[in-house]
């Protein structure tokens, strides 16, 4: 797919996709490079139901942006102490655990569920998954996933010894 000055094929194949781009979308649509409005279903794979670009998180985003971007999570920062707040406030937890991504927030839940069974449950370790489910695309979580075959896809491989002479 060709996108201006330049291709596609400068990006690592993880599923077939369509020959078409994107580059805006508003609330439930989606636009592509030829001027064509999607409603988009999937949106992106249920980590987006908010819509594209609302104008609360956009204007939240542009303010915050001029304070403060991504701190390092080795300090606390004004928006972290905050959150973490009004969630405990309004939940029945005492504390929670911010993550960047999906990926580092599912092997977070993994760490404190062995964590909890090690103290509560004599070494309890194992993590209860569904069959044909996508929990992401760690190892960790792509094991979980009980699909066939991705239990074993990234497992490691015997190799044969080098010959000895």
């Amino acid at each position: 797919m060709q996108y201006g000055d330049y291709s596609s094929d400068a990006l690592m194949t993880i599923t077939n996709r369509p020959d078409l781009v994107f580059v805006r979308g508003e609330g439930s649509w989606l636009h592509d490079h030829n001027g064509k409005a999607y409603l988009d279903f999937i949106q992106g794979w249920a980590v987006n139901c908010l819509g594209h670009c609302p104008p609360q998180i956009r204007d939240a985003l542009v303010a915050q942006a001029g304070t403060l971007l991504n701190p390092s999570p080795a300090f606390y920062n004004g928006p972290m102490i905050e959150l973490a707040g009004i969630l405990t406030a309004n939940s029945v937890f005492d504390r929670v655990f911010f993550a960047n991504t999906g990926a580092e927030a599912n092997e977070g839940a993994i760490k404190l569920a062995r964590k909890w069974g090690q103290v509560h449950k004599g070494g309890a370790y194992e993590i209860i998954t569904f069959d044909h489910s996508f929990h992401g695309r760690t190892l960790a979580t792509m094991s979980a996933s009980g699909k066939p075959g991705w239990d074993t896809l990234f497992a490691p491989r015997c190799r044969a010894s080098p010959r000895q002479t």
